[in-house]
């Protein structure tokens, strides 16, 4: 069986509307009705959802952008993996740098995954170094993020983690943000799979590693033959439905 590329879109906090989150998911599903060699994940804010579930396609399944670490509860404006998985949804987002900026802690990703795990989602492991410093001590935090917050979690889930490697100093977001390379890329996801394989093993052959942090339409072909990942995890421009349908027909294209 061939291993598929994987294209995941992170809307953020976009678009305003429901009206606009409902053309564009539409516009990005008619296009790729016929991808057959990638798979393919859109990831709304919550309040879309429900209503993107209603919208028929085979070809996208949906992913939320985090997750609460309990199932039920008194946790005002928390929303709880199985709440996700009973809507429709198949994946999740967990410890984003931006989620992390806002105080998120290894320890509660941790727990965020676990309950995930338990729920039936597939999560979306976001690690990153914010700097790159001339001691390569930026390796050892990407070490203690993968460590701490993959701590309790068995050899037989690890296959089910997708592994999403985003350097902070690469986001459109970041001031003073430069280009990260596929070097930089493959550099980084072969230490992930070594510190993978140190922990659970064989299993993590089956764990897929992407590559986010300004990933666009024009780098694509060069981070997915050259970086070393199994897919990408576009942010900005999977708000332009023609971009975003031109990074899956790239990697419908490669192999």
């Amino acid at each position: 069986m061939i291993k598929k590329n994987i294209i995941i879109g992170n809307w953020k906090m976009n678009p305003l509307t429901l009206k606009e989150a409902e053309q564009l998911f539409s516009d990005v599903a008619k296009a790729v009705s016929r991808a057959k060699k990638t798979d393919i994940i859109i990831c709304s804010p919550f309040v879309y959802l429900d209503r993107l579930t209603k919208i028929r396609t085979s070809k996208i399944k949906l992913g939320a952008q985090d997750a609460f670490w309990e199932e039920t509860g008194a946790f005002t404006g928390e929303i709880s993996p199985d709440m996700l998985y009973n809507l429709g949804v198949k994946y999740v987002i967990l410890g984003h740098s931006e989620r992390r900026a806002l105080g998120e802690t290894n320890a509660l990703v941790n727990k965020k995954i676990k309950t995930s795990l338990l729920s039936g989602l597939i999560p979306i492991l976001c690690v990153g170094e914010s700097v790159r410093d001339e001691s390569h001590s930026y390796f050892n935090l990407v070490k203690i993020q993968l460590e701490e917050c993959l701590n309790g979690i068995s050899r037989n889930s690890i296959s089910k983690i997708i592994v999403a490697y985003e350097p902070i100093w690469a986001l459109s977001s970041t001031v003073n943000r430069r280009d990260a390379t596929p070097v930089d890329s493959r550099e980084m996801a072969i230490f992930i799979r070594k510190i993978l394989s140190d922990k659970f093993g064989s299993e993590t052959k089956k764990t897929r590693i992407i590559y986010g942090g300004s990933a666009n339409e024009k780098n694509v072909r060069d981070f997915l033959e050259n970086g070393g990942v199994d897919g990408l995890l576009p942010g900005k421009v999977s708000l332009d439905a023609k971009k975003f349908v031109e990074i899956i027909k790239i990697a419908e294209n490669i192999g």
